[in-house]
């Protein structure tokens, strides 16, 4: 069985105490992880701190992104190795492991090296009161230790957005994937060791989350900023942790994300976009659909077509070439799904379709399979609608009106993303800004350009990431102010 071990400042270690990570597409054995000490926290936040401040933090911001963009051009190599490792970890098909995270994954170290040489600092000469003549400017620090930790859901992608902006502006960055999958982001630091990043800049921590390395990590004084992607419940603990010594926190804590499905909508592209946005990788991503509310007009249309649309979906076939579905992330994580689909069923929901666990009559009845499941009929109020499936689950309901589906969409703790399905331009624009969530799709869905910001509102976030965005947060403005006498 492959040894997953942990890397603190160059040194590749192990430790007493180990977990079996196990496949979530048939059950299997693939690796045995060996779980970070706190002897091996304090160890790479010392070795962080000396070279955030030190010749890794002072290098000049071109001849860091130098030796990132090698680091890159190096993972690419092992870019088959990503995507088996993101397969055995995940259950998914190669063809969403290779497209959605390997691939992406690999450029953005070259993405945000370019982003960090394009920022400029701020210049502007003044008078001040008394006639004299000063003159001041910005200038970019590091922020010091950065945790980064990323979620289980798009394991190498989500991680890369995290250290590359960390890494380029001259921080220590310490990689704590999540303990579901290990795998990817293990091979990314083998890259990394094998590199010119100086061995303190980076380490690598396995471990859980409360009362293990996640929880030690996080209150750990010497760090001095977290970005976290997961759920409210974690952000929540995290951001008690943070507040001893006010330290900066960047996080996206999920969604209960809608899609608005006008009558004057192209029904083919919102039926094709609503099977993908409420069923890709299984449902388990942040901006996945839950909640679709359909004009009264074209109620049974559209859901006798996605009802039949996700009945067609192709389950556990880890070489089909195109959109499919594998499983789950664990058998525990399906039976959380299991308890609220059953949850709608005891508050007078119907199942349109899915709702249960798949039959292969081969290895894969082992994994965390789940069908494709479509609800209707209840209240808003119900538990279904108000807390975060994370699964291959969506309630379809009707709407009459147009303040009336923006009320009903608003109304959620979460506020991360939501779909508009209108041919009518005016519309979509004019009903984006009144959504209260950080991402608004106009007829697409998760076209993105990783540029571009990320925010959340209530309980799907706090803080700003992605492009410039994280460029910011990893990094310290100073301004220097000079008299001119």
């Amino acid at each position: 069985m492959k040894e997953i071990r942990n890397l603190v400042a160059g040194t590749w270690l192990g430790s007493e105490r180990t977990w079996v990570k196990s496949s979530p597409f048939d059950g299997r054995p693939v690796a045995r992880v060996n779980e970070a000490t706190r002897e091996m926290i304090d160890a790479a936040v010392a070795a962080g701190k000396s070279a955030a401040l030190g010749e890794w933090g002072a290098m000049a911001v071109r001849q860091r992104a130098a030796i990132i963009r090698d680091m890159g051009a190096k993972l690419a190599r092992r870019v088959d190795d990503l995507i088996e490792a993101d397969m055995a970890d995940t259950g998914r098909s190669y063809w969403q492991a290779c497209n959605f995270d390997g691939k992406r994954a690999t450029t953005l170290f070259e993405t945000y090296c370019d982003l960090a040489i394009g920022l400029e600092g701020r210049t502007n000469g003044f008078q001040g009161e008394g006639g004299f003549r000063g003159l001041w400017m910005t200038n970019r620090r590091p922020k010091g230790v950065i945790a980064c930790i990323a979620p289980w859901n798009v394991p190498l992608l989500m991680m890369s957005l995290k250290l590359a902006p960390a890494l380029v502006m001259g921080n220590a960055a310490i990689a704590k994937p999540s303990e579901e999958t290990p795998s990817s982001t293990t091979i990314l630091a083998e890259v990394i060791a094998q590199s010119d990043i100086p061995d303190g800049a980076f380490s690598l921590l396995h471990g859980f989350g409360r009362n293990s390395t996640g929880e030690m990590l996080t209150s750990h004084p010497g760090v001095d900023a977290i970005t976290f992607t997961g759920e409210p419940g974690t952000g929540s603990a995290i951001m008690k942790a943070a507040a001893t010594g006010l330290r900066e926190v960047a996080m996206e804590l999920g969604g209960k994300n809608a899609a608005l499905v006008f009558s004057d909508c192209d029904m083919d592209a919102a039926i094709e976009g609503t099977l993908r946005s409420a069923f890709f990788n299984c449902g388990q991503i942040c901006f996945c659909t839950e909640r679709a509310y359909v004009h009264r007009s074209r109620l049974d249309e559209f859901l006798e077509r996605l009802v039949t649309a996700a009945r067609a979906i192709v389950i556990g076939q880890p070489h089909h070439d195109g959109f499919s579905i594998g499983p789950l992330i664990s058998t525990v994580h399906r039976a959380k799904v299991m308890e609220l689909v059953n949850s709608a069923a005891a508050e007078g929901g119907k199942i349109e379709t899915g709702g249960r666990i798949p039959e292969f009559g081969d290895a894969r009845d082992g994994g965390a399979f789940y069908e494709p499941t479509i609800i209707t009929g209840l209240s808003d109020r119900a538990r279904l609608m108000r807390e975060e499936t994370f699964g291959p689950v969506i309630h379809v309901a009707p709407f009459d009106d147009e303040e009336e589906v923006i009320s009903r969409a608003n109304d959620s703790d979460y506020g991360l993303g939501a779909v508009i399905w209108s041919q009518d331009i005016n519309r979509c624009l004019r009903v984006a800004p009144r959504l209260r969530v950080g991402h608004v799709w106009i007829n697409s869905w998760q076209i993105r350009d990783l540029g571009s910001p990320l925010s959340g509102v209530g309980i799907s976030g706090v803080g700003e990431q992605f492009g410039v965005s994280s460029l910011n947060f990893c990094s310290q403005q100073q301004t220097i102010t000079v008299r001119i006498t």
